[in-house]
């Protein structure tokens, strides 16, 4: 039996995909989540679980930040993006931060359910129209992306409230902690960054659109 989790914040899309899926495939089991927290979740309960479909986009994920968060907390996961944009730049930057597919949203449930099965038989997975135009780009550089992966979630939440403009006294409202506490994840976030302003923080936030997680 397979064991799936589809993470992807359109319930409706969840809802289709679990549906075809279970039509093409007997026997899976699927679990949904709807943001990068909620799926962190299932990553920690779910055993024995074969496969990650996750969408880039979801609350919290932040273009790359939610794969690479996923690669590093469970590094033995299989994760396979899925989108709604077929970039071929986007796509080699996916391939190359570690998951083993790129499936677009719009394609066939047999589509899938090949892709499924290439990646558990452990191939890399994409579509061939995007196959020549993904070799041809040069290889990304993933550095920043990987230094935000390595902030707790604390620090990641006041990176994204420091995006949004909000005032130690502010964030630490926010978050129900005490300000020297705030500024102590600062100077965390500004040392494992390799930055050393808030000017900087913000623009880290904004080139590699960090967003806080909605519930």
């Amino acid at each position: 039996m397979i064991s799936l989790v589809i993470a992807d914040d359109h319930p409706l899309f969840r809802s289709a995909l679990c549906g075809a899926l279970r039509a093409e495939i007997k026997g899976i089991a699927i679990v949904e989540s709807h943001d990068l927290d909620s799926t962190l979740q299932c990553l920690e309960t779910v055993s024995d679980l074969d496969l990650l479909l996750l969408d880039l986009n979801m609350p919290g994920s932040g273009e790359l930040y939610g794969l690479i968060r996923i690669r590093k907390d469970f590094p033995d996961v299989p994760v396979a993006v899925i989108s709604g944009s077929e970039d071929s730049v986007m796509v080699a930057k996916v391939i190359d931060a570690g998951a083993l597919g790129f499936i677009p949203k719009t394609s066939e449930p047999a589509t899938y359910v090949q892709a499924i099965h290439a990646i558990l038989a452990g191939d890399i997975w994409l579509p061939d129209d995007l196959r020549q135009a993904v070799a041809n780009q040069p290889k990304p550089d993933l550095s920043m992306q990987n230094k935000v992966a390595e902030l707790t979630p604390q620090q990641y939440k006041v990176l994204c409230y420091l995006h949004e403009g909000l005032l130690n006294k502010q964030i630490a409202y926010e978050l129900s902690i005490s300000e020297a506490t705030v500024k102590a994840h600062i100077t965390a976030i500004f040392r494992k960054l390799g930055i050393n302003n808030r000017t900087q923080a913000v623009l880290v936030a904004s080139d590699l659109k960090l967003q806080m997680t909605i519930i």
